[in-house]
């Protein structure tokens, strides 16, 4: 990729703080897509004093793509970079720092020059650091929810609140996913079938107990490989989703998006009292008497992990995916200890 000079030489300004004259950059693919691209750049930076400064710098560009149900979502992460959301992140749970952001509306695309966090993510994130991510999503949500600051009101491009229930319905209309658990053919485990047949023919009044939950800003994609932890803190990627949805639709990416199975119930059981305990520092929960967390992650990952499995070759991805549906299963059980525990 062409690294055009005079853009970098701005952004490790920024990042400096300092008058940078000159730097050589090494380029290295973080991640590829058709609609997008990540890049380490690294090397060393030159003042006007002579000094020479090591830097490493991310550099995300961005094209236009539509999900499907939210079309401002490729150019979200720019509009949000653009805004005063960064004022309301506290030290413990932050997205990287933008040196530069840059959107030439003609191509449909942009740039974004970011801060570049070292630290651990993805499956590297300890029990002991789910909880924590749960805290500190709950504080993070309950303080924008009681103080409602004015940057809330001017964020015009922001999933819908039915972003989740419209998405479910998508995939419940989808005779591919739809049929196969109510077919001879499904080898899935009985209990597993009913678990998912159970969830659609409840939808309706899943929903409304989903909908007396109180309305918060989401990320929309809360999982452990756009979490990066370093010193106690958390940084947060990837905001393409963010939107407005309902008390727990975070919590339910931390546990089961691609998260760590071995482990996953009992991050069921430790994260959703942390979420609550992080949010009930700024707001009264004493009224919620159903998390709907458990509802929550059949909706949005239950026919996803059918269609995975359906449209996966490999045997042990096959069985991964009936793994994570059997320990969502499980999570049922826990409900009331869970609650119990919470409500002491």
């Amino acid at each position: 990729m062409n690294i055009e000079h005079k853009k970098l030489i701005y952004a490790l300004n920024q990042r400096f703080k300092m008058d940078i004259i000159s730097a050589d950059c090494e380029t290295i693919p973080l991640q590829g897509g058709t609609v997008g691209n990540v890049y380490l750049l690294k090397g060393i930076a030159e003042t006007v004093d002579g000094e020479k400064l090591p830097y490493r710098i991310v550099l995300k560009h961005q094209n236009k793509w539509e999900r499907y149900g939210d079309p401002g979502s490729w150019r979200r992460e720019y509009d949000l970079y653009s805004s005063d959301l960064g004022s309301t992140f506290s030290p413990a749970l932050r997205w990287p720092t933008c040196y530069f952001a840059e959107l030439n509306a003609e191509e449909n695309e942009y740039q974004l020059w970011l801060e570049y966090i070292d630290g651990l993510t993805g499956l590297d994130l300890t029990s002991d650091m789910y909880e924590k991510a749960a805290l500190e999503l709950g504080r993070f949500q309950g303080k924008l929810y009681a103080e409602q600051p004015a940057v809330l009101q001017s964020l015009t491009n922001l999933s819908h609140k039915d972003f989740m229930k419209n998405t479910y319905l998508h995939y419940r209309s989808w005779p591919v996913v739809y049929d196969y658990i109510r077919s001879e053919d499904c080898q899935f485990p009985l209990h597993v079938r009913q678990m998912l047949i159970d969830i659609d023919e409840q939808a309706d009044r899943i929903f409304a107990r989903i909908e007396k939950l109180p309305l918060v800003l989401c990320h929309r994609d809360f999982w452990v490989t756009n979490l990066i932890y370093v010193d106690g803190k958390f940084a947060l990627i990837d905001w393409d989703t963010s939107g407005w949805g309902y008390l727990g639709e975070d919590l339910a990416s931390l546990i089961a998006d691609e998260a760590d199975i071995d482990h996953m119930v009992e991050h069921y059981q430790r994260c959703v009292p942390a979420y609550y305990k992080g949010f009930s520092e700024y707001v009264d929960v004493s009224l919620i008497t159903d998390h709907c967390v458990y509802e929550i992650i059949l909706l949005v990952f239950g026919y996803r992990l059918v269609e995975q499995y359906l449209h996966t070759v490999a045997d042990d991805e096959k069985t991964k995916c009936v793994h994570i549906l059997q320990k969502i299963y499980e999570m049922k059980a826990l409900d009331g200890h869970i609650w119990l525990q919470w409500s002491r």
